[in-house]
């Protein structure tokens, strides 16, 4: 898979329309996409290991989406071969009152991962200036009236950049996917949630709600994407109205990126390795 044709890294010019939401590009079928993706979950199973072992680095994914567009289901079906000891996931839900005492990236800050680990964000701080902006929550989260200007947004933008840099440095990787749905996807697997009594408690009315947003959504992720994507921490934006293309997609990502390490398992010193013969010796030679 040809990953240039969903990663973002600097681009003013993006559109989210230009985006296909049904595209496969050269997948050509479910079953297809079922092959490779256990082949890739293989991979991943290996590349954590080493990642565990050597723990030099540390891996950031964040999803983001509009609502019903899979986040779940990727995390659940493309991470469940990883160790987890080494996998954690962390799910952005409405700020609590503890939560708004604190700058908006604390949450994020508190639950990155350790060196060696996978830390997954269903949602993130990009709820920020997404769902924060869209409904004018700002008054929510006691900032002092005079820092609350015309070019907040712009500002949370560059603060956001900066924050990935500074992990980039540090050797977290971030990986950010936006499954890519169309309106009337999300209208079906809505209709899904509401007909198949084993996904009733899936659905709430807030997605309803939300959903009359669609359009306001749709120009504030393309603005997103297009503001925070860099080289160090590109978005992929994939099209996500085929879940089993979109699954397959986040394995390749994470593969892709996870190669690019050159993760390693540690290297024995010569006296340690000495010292693991004399170890085997000993064990050997009890009685």
């Amino acid at each position: 898979m040809k990953l240039s044709k969903l990663k973002i890294e600097n681009n003013s010019y993006f559109k989210l329309q230009d985006i296909k939401t049904d595209c496969t590009y050269e997948i050509n079928s479910k079953e297809e996409a079922k092959v490779q993706l256990e082949n890739n979950i293989k991979k991943m199973v290996e590349l954590q290991d080493k990642l565990y072992a050597q723990g030099k680095y540390g891996i950031l994914i964040i999803f983001q989406a509009m609502d019903t567009a899979g986040k779940d289901g990727a995390i659940k079906h493309v991470m469940s071969g990883l160790n987890p000891q080494g996998t954690k996931v962390f799910s952005f839900k409405q700020p609590t009152s503890e939560d708004l005492k604190h700058d908006y990236l604390r949450k994020a800050s508190v639950h990155l991962p350790e060196r060696g680990q996978i830390q997954i964000f269903n949602r993130s701080y990009y709820e920020e200036v997404l769902v924060v902006r869209l409904h004018k929550l700002l008054k929510n989260e006691n900032i002092p009236d005079e820092l609350i200007t015309d070019d907040i947004w712009d500002k949370r933008y560059d603060e956001i950049n900066n924050f990935e840099k500074y992990l980039f440095n540090n050797g977290i990787i971030p990986i950010k996917i936006f499954l890519h749905i169309s309106k009337d996807e999300q209208k079906r697997r809505l209709l899904a949630r509401i007909d198949d009594k084993s996904k009733n408690w899936k659905f709430s009315d807030a997605d309803i709600k939300e959903r009359q947003y669609w359009d306001e959504y749709q120009k504030y992720y393309e603005e997103t994407i297009s503001k925070t994507a860099s080289k160090d921490a590109p978005w992929y934006v994939i099209p996500s109205d085929k879940k089993w293309f979109a699954r397959l997609a986040v394995s390749e990502i994470v593969i892709n990126t996870l190669d690019k390490l050159n993760l390693q398992y540690p290297s024995l010193s010569e006296e340690q390795l000495k010292n693991l013969e004399k170890c085997k010796e000993q064990l050997l030679n009890e009685i």
